[in-house]
């Protein structure tokens, strides 16, 4: 297994779709893209801004499920891209064990935000998929800020309409 970071949530401008973006933090950086629908990416952006709705989303109600039954993010493995829908687990660790639950990408990475638990990526999907994307020096210095991205991805929601989610 490959450990990644978050390193963005962007908004591909070819699509106008929210891509995730989770970088290797050992090797040689590559990052394994994959695309989310707008409300995982505003449910992993608050999280990462530290934003505390009113009430609690549906991952931060997750989070407190988890932790009330007792266990705990172990950690978040995307595990396969199969007919171009990636896989997750989430490791739950518990006193009896380790349970192992399956999820979408999106949801598991947002749980791994609002619980600081480690992000892997098999060996199979990053070498298969995993991409290498320019550094901040190949772009000209300029790096976006959290508030810079936030801002990218409500511009996004601002212009999104349902009819780009059909097939």
């Amino acid at each position: 297994m490959v450990e990644v970071r978050l390193s963005a949530v962007r908004v591909d401008l070819q699509s106008n779709t929210p891509v995730l973006l989770l970088t290797e933090t050992e090797g040689v950086g590559r990052t394994l893209p994959i695309f989310i629908g707008a409300p995982e990416a505003t449910a992993i952006a608050f999280a990462i801004q530290g934003v505390a709705p009113p009430r609690p989303m549906t991952h931060d109600l997750l989070r407190d499920i988890v932790e009330t039954l007792g266990a705990s993010l172990e950690r978040v493995v995307i595990t396969e891209l199969r007919s171009a829908t990636y896989y997750a687990e989430l490791h739950l660790k518990r006193t009896d064990g380790v349970l192992t639950v399956s999820s979408r990408p999106s949801d598991a990475v947002a749980l791994a935000v609002r619980t600081a638990s480690p992000l892997f990526v098999s060996d199979e999907l990053m070498d298969s998929e995993g991409i290498l994307l320019p550094t901040d020096d190949d772009d000209d210095g300029e790096s976006a800020t959290p508030e810079e991205l936030v801002g990218e991805f409500r511009q996004f929601l601002d212009t999104v309409r349902p009819e780009d989610f059909s097939s």
